[in-house]
């Protein structure tokens, strides 16, 4: 069995048609379907091209999400993050909890501190109903442009989220984003590369992360989880190799590589059993 991780209904184009003729073209079995909830101000009205909907929450609301379970209830988990700072989105968490059956608090991408209260308080609450919280990170990157933003920072950097790991021992969170892969690396490129390239160098913050706190895992996709493990594929094997059991695949995309990527390192199949599916199972088990 394969798990998708980290995928969104209607994303770069992918109808619940070509979605699910993607998933049987890469031997896909489930995939975990997330939300992208967040103020018009705080995304690339870019997205609006690739993602045209305008409801009031987006850029990735959750009534996609539900159209596609309920077209093909087998092969989605639905996934909802509605913004903590909104008075009522407990309620609403709760509420999507009991009607439609989400099991995951995800994509978390917004432009706050990943340990404000708000944030807390959803994340322990996350923790009590047995929801892993899928957390996007990034840096502040000049776009070149003033409005909506001149930037599209997103958490408040690792620190910030360190410090709501530590607030929420119960709650299991899934590290995401290039501002999260970046810290693979104990070097300073986390705010001045994207994408970082070079040998990783000792002392990465993700790695003190991991052996230091039980309830962080780690959501491999997208160009920045591939980027981390193959910039030095030595120290990417390593990698994956002690944090077997808290390495989830996952895409945020519609391409093959990182799968051809774990199949090129000769890893043991219990290893990729793990990092496939028996991960992803583990928090979020199937009817």
């Amino acid at each position: 069995m394969i798990i998708d991780a980290h995928n969104h209904p209607e994303w770069h184009g992918h109808t619940i048609e070509k979605f699910i003729e993607n998933m049987d073209k890469n031997h896909i079995d489930i995939t975990w379907l997330l939300t992208w909830e967040a103020p018009r101000d705080e995304y690339s009205p870019s997205f609006f091209a690739s993602t045209p909907h305008f409801e009031r929450y987006g850029p990735i609301p959750f009534s996609k999400v539900l159209e596609y379970v309920k077209q093909k209830p087998d092969r989605f988990v639905p996934g909802y993050a509605p913004d903590p700072r909104r008075p009522e989105a407990i309620d609403l968490l709760q509420g999507a909890i009991n009607l439609y059956g989400v099991k995951v608090y995800g994509e978390l991408k917004l432009r706050m501190m990943y340990d404000n209260p708000d944030a807390i308080r959803m994340f322990r609450f996350c923790g009590k109903n047995k929801l892993p919280v899928v957390v996007h990170i990034d840096y502040e990157f000049e776009t070149g442009t003033m409005y909506p933003r001149p930037s599209w920072w997103y958490g408040g950097g690792i620190e910030a989220f360190e410090r709501a790991i530590i607030k929420c021992p119960e709650t299991i969170f899934l590290g995401h984003g290039p501002g999260f892969w970046a810290h693979i690396s104990g070097d300073d490129k986390f705010d001045k590369e994207v994408y970082p390239s070079g040998n990783v160098i000792e002392g990465g913050k993700i790695i003190e992360m991991l052996r230091k706190y039980p309830n962080l895992y780690c959501d491999m996709s997208a160009g920045s989880g591939l980027n981390a493990l193959k910039r030095d594929i030595e120290f990417g094997k390593k990698f994956i190799i002690e944090f077997q059991d808290r390495l989830l695949f996952a895409r945020d995309y519609f391409d093959s590589n990182h799968m051809e990527f774990l199949e090129s390192l000769n890893l043991p199949q219990e290893i990729l059993e793990k990092v496939y599916c028996k991960n992803a199972l583990k928090l979020v088990p199937l009817k």
